[in-house]
């Protein structure tokens, strides 16, 4: 530990997570594309997240991808298309996971598994409340954390009460890889 309140997170560490992060997201882009198929800000943020993890610069590209992708989300719910909303969001949080910061700080959690939280609720919003995949989606999530994104995990506190449905979802799979 560098002092009582960060901890030490490597890079290869953050390639890892990041990589767990935009495969996570990978599945929600069609539901986003579907409305909005000329819009590719949600799709470089996953390109963008997917060339830090293969070895790239954590740069200025990655965070105006991840900035970019959220700005999509918002358009889409704005539009009145909340699962093409989740699914930006979903790209947006891949990108980002790559600034993860290391603070024993619970929001943090957030940025490991907020990629997977927002596309469980992507599919969850396209397929209706009568038939809602996101559990299922999150245990196959789940099987895609590698033991070193796990002890990245485990370095932070549980996932906060809080934030909705998105919270819940967040806390379903951070419960499931401690």
């Amino acid at each position: 530990m560098a002092d009582s309140t960060t901890f030490e997170l490597t890079l290869p560490e953050l390639r890892e997570v990041t990589a767990f992060a935009a495969a996570c997201a990978s599945p929600a882009l069609p539901l986003f594309e579907q409305f909005f198929p000329d819009d590719d800000r949600p799709r470089a943020a996953l390109a963008a997240a997917a060339e830090f993890a293969d070895g790239g610069k954590r740069g200025r590209a990655l965070r105006d991808t991840s900035w970019a992708a959220h700005k999509a989300a918002q358009e889409a719910r704005d539009a009145g298309h909340q699962s093409a909303g989740d699914a930006a969001r979903a790209a947006a949080h891949a990108a980002g996971s790559a600034y993860l910061h290391p603070l024993p700080n619970p929001t943090q959690v957030k940025h490991i598994l907020g990629a997977a939280a927002h596309t469980a609720r992507a599919l969850e919003l396209a397929a209706g409340p009568a038939d809602s995949p996101a559990l299922d989606y999150l245990d196959s999530a789940a099987r895609l954390a590698s033991p070193t994104v796990i002890s990245v995990l485990r370095r932070y506190p549980p996932s906060p009460p809080s934030g909705g449905r998105i919270g819940e979802l967040l806390r379903h799979l951070d419960t499931a890889l401690r």
